[in-house]
């Protein structure tokens, strides 16, 4: 995507943030007086301390993988609205189909006066999602929000309680998906008793000797002991672990599901919030398994980074519902449906899905070239699936103890040298990468040349 912006020289080494030397015209307007500091000076003030943030700066403007804060540093973006920016920030195709829709309107709700924009976007799901079986879409407001309507409308098809999680899978943090949610921190801790009839299935680890079938054995072993499976309305999955590391789920252990699932009358729920739409070089992450699911949760880069998400199901199953027993408020809102449609639309256009998977080829190459150059023996895996990657670091190959104070140093160092990262992982060891697919070349080489830099200043820090 052509950029307004004069790309700034590799500096890998850099101090500190680059300012660019174009700047952009809303970095001249006069948006905001405020500094960094004073802004965190403010947010101490107003918002409760559980609303953490990663990155102690303030955004005044962004475009497609760049991001400038309000002190005028220049950013790149490694992150993406935590996997919401698919298609960059600000796509004109998709501020260009907001800003048409709100000259028409911008509210109605869905449940009193319904319009085009979500029936279109509903029937582009539905074409969109595996399967040749009829498919209906539900649309909502945010993941959390999507995934509990699958397990409402997972029990009402089925007229079963139950509903069965997996070690690291991340959810939600409403009360009803942080039962789900497998981490405790932040997410769980102190918040509980969670609802009933939760219950969770090992996750296969290379590192902890849990296989795929340690870990199907550990799920009919749950049917033994906790979760009659009679009484189980869903299985729920991430295709691509999203905050449990990045970790993609083994093909041979979807299609097992898929059997048991079958076998018992149980719903196989494939969340693919984080992973969904071109992030892994397929619309859908569990396209890549072959296995099709009967419900697909959606939202993030859905919308281009507006609020929106959904639920994509078999047409009897999302049918089974009664008038008024789905829905919300703002659900389907019809900036956000156009905004939608447009970001689907650049996917297809600018040959996206196809982007992710030679990005990720790209990227898993470089790492293994960055540590086995910055940091020998810490870089213990890089995975992922198309552009959906992380790298996780160690203290050492022989005992491969997760380093999350080693990856804490490195993001931070990022940060100074004006890139933004991200950490996952159950031990917070891992960097994921969600950079926009719409990324050039050029600006993802300069942000890799700034995580080498970054990597080698906390092994070097390290060392002292």
């Amino acid at each position: 995507m052509p950029s307004t912006v004069k790309k700034q020289p590799r500096k890998a080494a850099a101090k500190k943030p680059a300012k660019s030397s174009v700047v952009p015209d809303m970095l001249d307007a006069n948006v905001s007086v405020e500094t960094n500091a004073q802004l965190i000076a403010r947010r101490e003030q107003a918002v409760p301390r559980g609303v953490a943030s990663a990155a102690p700066i303030y955004a005044k403007y962004a475009e497609n993988a760049e991001l400038w804060d309000v002190d005028g540093n220049r950013y790149i973006d490694f992150v993406g609205g935590i996997g919401v920016l698919n298609t960059g920030h600000r796509h004109p195709k998709v501020i260009a189909a907001a800003k048409a829709q709100e000259d028409q309107y911008t509210h109605t709700s869905f449940q009193v006066v319904p319009y085009a924009p979500y029936i279109e976007l509903a029937e582009k799901l539905n074409a969109l999602a595996p399967g040749d079986a009829p498919k209906k879409t539900l649309l909502v407001t945010t993941g959390a929000e999507a995934v509990e309507n699958a397990v409402k409308i997972a029990r009402a098809a089925t007229g079963r309680p139950g509903v069965i999680a997996f070690t690291g899978g991340y959810h939600g943090r409403t009360l009803l998906t942080l039962g789900m949610t497998g981490k405790i921190s932040p997410y769980k801790k102190d918040v509980g008793p969670f609802p009933s009839d939760i219950f969770r299935a090992p996750f296969p680890s290379p590192r902890d000797g849990i296989t795929v079938e340690d870990a199907i054995t550990g799920l009919k072993n749950l049917f033994l002991t906790d979760a009659q499976p009679e009484r189980v309305a869903a299985i729920i999955i991430e295709p691509v672990l999203g905050e449990g590391g990045y970790t993609p789920v083994p093909f041979e252990m979807m299609h097992q599901l898929r059997e048991i699932c079958d076998q018992h009358g149980i719903m196989l729920i494939a969340d693919e919030v984080q992973a969904g739409f071109g992030r892994t070089g397929k619309w859908f992450a569990i396209e890549h398994s072959g296995v099709t699911p009967d419900l697909i949760t959606v939202a993030k880069s859905m919308a281009g980074g507006y609020p929106l998400a959904g639920v994509i199901g078999r047409a009897d199953v999302m049918d089974a519902m009664i008038p008024g027993g789905l829905g919300g408020t703002y659900g389907g809102n019809p900036v956000a449906c156009a905004a939608a449609l447009a970001a689907i639309e650049a996917i297809e256009e600018e040959g996206l899905l196809q982007r992710s998977l030679d990005m990720g080829d790209h990227l898993k190459a470089r790492f293994a070239e960055i540590g086995a150059r910055s940091a020998p023996f810490r870089m213990w895996d890089i995975r992922g699936l198309g552009a959906m990657v992380a790298v996780e670091f160690v203290t050492d190959f022989d005992t491969a103890t997760p380093d999350g104070d080693f990856t804490k140093r490195v993001i931070a160092h990022a940060l100074k040298r004006g890139l933004l990262l991200l950490s996952c992982g159950m031990q917070g060891n891992a960097v994921r990468v969600m950079v926009p697919l719409t990324a050039s070349d050029a600006i993802i080489e300069e942000g890799l040349g700034i995580f080498e830099a970054s990597v080698a200043a906390a092994a070097a820090e390290e060392a002292k």
